[in-house]
């Protein structure tokens, strides 16, 4: 690993020309990215400044001139609606991540069979993201209608904003359980704790996980260098580590 990071970063030119770098990164992805920037400023001189928040309230900030160099969305349809209004680098844009959705909840013993259980109604609270806003809502959603329990379970919903809100009305108690991703319950590959259940991808239409250079990111080295570094084994072998492939 030290040497194949000696190699990576003996080869970029940013080491004389060290800049700040502003991104948002979707609420999803708060564990694994800041491993990777950890690991990227640990063999850099750049300053990665990461904001956390829903993709939805950054796509509006973006939109009205936020400044951020780079965005790392939980969808595509938000980077691709910023190519539209030209607002990006051109052909800047990939696919980082593909997300993972897990039913979970603190409680080890209150679920074996999940699908059995949420037809069932067992429960007090069930958290969600909010669909209109977070693309895991969306999924979310999708699952749920799978089920043939959406409406049924309409009334026990609480309703997140982001999928961060959705883990932390789970992981303290105040949702028996909740549709969250799998990175925010897995560490070193494992869901170490609490009842899970990482739902089928054919519940739900693929998480494809866009990032993509805003126009005041052209410039910065930093951010041409930090998109370079999330193309690499490295960054592919943190992720892996809480459950995301690309």
């Amino acid at each position: 690993m030290r040497y194949f990071l000696f190699l990576f970063f003996s080869c970029m030119p940013f080491l004389a020309t060290a800049e700040k770098l502003n991104i948002a990164v979707a609420s999803n992805f708060i564990k694994p990215m800041k491993a990777i920037v950890r690991t990227f400023e640990q063999h850099s001189e750049h300053n990665v400044v990461m904001s956390f928040g829903s993709s939805g309230k950054f796509f509006a900030q973006i939109s009205h001139g936020a400044p951020y160099h780079l965005f790392f969305s939980a969808d595509q349809e938000k980077p691709m609606a910023l190519e539209k209004a030209q607002l990006t680098v051109e052909n800047s844009r990939f696919t980082y991540a593909l997300g993972t959705l897990v039913l979970w909840s603190v409680n080890e013993n209150l679920f074996t069979d999940a699908p059995t259980f949420l037809a069932q109604g067992q429960y007090r609270k069930l958290a969600v993201a909010n669909p209109k806003l977070a693309p895991y809502g969306r999924a979310t959603k999708e699952v749920l209608a799978k089920l043939s329990i959406e409406g049924q379970s309409l009334s026990q919903q609480v309703v997140a904003e982001n999928i961060a809100q959705a883990y932390h009305f789970t992981s303290t108690g105040n949702a028996d359980l909740g549709f969250v991703a799998l990175s925010q319950v897995m560490n070193n590959g494992v869901i170490s704790s609490g009842a899970s259940w990482v739902v089928p991808q054919s519940y739900y239409q693929a998480i494809k996980q866009d990032v993509v250079m805003l126009k005041r990111g052209k410039n910065n080295q930093a951010a041409h260098d930090f998109l370079t570094f999330m193309k690499t084994n490295e960054v592919e072998k943190i992720m892996a580590s809480f459950g995301y492939t690309h």
